[in-house]
């Protein structure tokens, strides 16, 4: 039986695949030598904005770390990728406290999630899995839309070819060459550049750290040695000409190939039954509105999608219920929709087909179990209304 069999006939609701996530960190934690655990992980399916890597991931990976205590520390990374700037302050932010880094891939870091996996003194994925890398191929926003800098150059370098071979320039592209600037040029270019020398400089100063003799003649390795490594490596991650598409899986063997040494964890019975455990788990736990996490063993901090809810609709001061409000709330995950009655300043009897405001501002929905925060609706229904809300 599969781990994601087993748990789905558990029938675990969102809190019990809480618990079960954070036994299965422990367990982690355990077998590589008690060493802290760190989750950045965001919900791939969602294909919004807020998965990406951003400013706001900061604050709560600080927030995290702060309640650990060691000196060594595994980060387990599910990212699409997104700012490369946000990616150096959150490796700068780690590599403050910590001496030693693994980064653990048991699904997808792309793009700037590379870029931060290259951060790490050892690199664990499996050769069993989805476990993958992708790309470091800056995205670029440009007239409302989200592209590659690498397309974007490749593009350019196209029409100029084309212009030099022919001696006139294809009038198609009049109205696309009229639209950008120079300066927007140079920012593709400088992306491209940043996240290499990110790259370049972190396998040098961490990866190749311990990189003392090479394996075949068992000379010493310089330090001019590692940097040409480094750069090589980096040179191949950042070609976009090579893998075409930014969305490309970079697996292990992809990655030995380069000339990178990765742990393969799925050669290690126990550590990849809990790897493997917890990342079924935080599938199953994105099946709901959370979209982004950040976890220990012991703390976490979740970010969920708001439910749909439509503005409150309150009687006529004439009307002998003018302090009852309604809200119409659609949950996000499997849509069922509530009509929630909202009492102001004074009880009164629940309209039929209402369900009444919850009395700790959370309403559980009754088809899928999952929890709604309705601490801000509250505010903002009490803000309008003047009116305080009666649970």
């Amino acid at each position: 039986m599969g781990y994601y069999t087993e748990y789905l006939n558990k029938n675990l609701d969102f809190n019990g695949l809480s618990s079960e996530r954070k036994n299965q960190l422990r367990q982690i934690s355990a077998l590589r030598e008690g060493r802290d655990v760190l989750v950045i992980a965001a919900d791939l399916n969602k294909q919004i904005p807020l998965i990406s890597i951003g400013y706001s991931d900061l604050l709560p990976i600080k927030d995290q770390i702060s309640e650990l205590r060691g000196d060594k520390i595994d980060i387990i990374l599910e990212t699409p990728g997104g700012s490369g700037e946000t990616a150096e302050d959150i490796v700068k932010l780690v590599r403050e406290r910590y001496t030693e880094v693994g980064i653990i891939i048991p699904g997808y870091a792309k793009s700037a999630g590379t870029i931060m996996a290259m951060s790490g003194d050892e690199i664990l994925m499996s050769s069993s899995s989805i476990s993958s890398l992708g790309p470091i191929d800056a995205q670029l926003f440009w007239q409302g839309k989200i592209f590659s800098a690498g397309a974007f150059l490749e593009g350019l370098k196209k029409i100029q070819k084309e212009v030099e071979e022919t001696g006139t320039l294809n009038k198609t592209y009049i109205p696309i060459l009229q639209g950008i600037s120079p300066g927007e040029i140079q920012n593709a270019q400088n992306a491209l550049d940043f996240a290499r020398i990110l790259v370049k400089e972190w396998l040098t100063r961490y990866k190749f750290k311990s990189w003392q003799t090479h394996l075949k003649n068992k000379q010493a390795v310089t330090q001019e040695e590692k940097e040409f490594c480094a750069n090589e490596i980096a040179g191949k991650l950042c070609d976009h000409q090579h893998w075409l598409t930014h969305a490309r899986s970079i697996r292990l063997k992809d990655l030995e190939d380069m000339g990178l040494r990765i742990t393969d964890y799925s050669k290690i019975d126990k550590l990849a039954e809990a790897i493997d455990r917890y990342y079924t788990l935080l599938q199953m736990s994105f099946s709901s509105p959370l979209y982004k996490l950040f976890e220990t063993p012991t703390t976490q901090i979740q970010k969920f999608l708001a439910p749909i809810v439509t503005a409150p609709q309150q009687d006529k001061p004439s009307d002998q219920n003018a302090n009852i409000a309604t809200v119409d709330l659609t949950c996000n995950n499997c849509k069922t929709k509530y009509k929630i009655q909202i009492n102001l300043d004074k009880p009164a009897p629940l309209e039929p087909g209402a369900v009444a405001f919850p009395a700790d501002n959370k309403l559980k929905c009754a088809v899928c179990g999952i929890e709604h925060d309705l601490s801000k609706l509250k505010e903002q229904i009490e803000s309008q209304t003047h009116k305080k809300v009666i649970v």
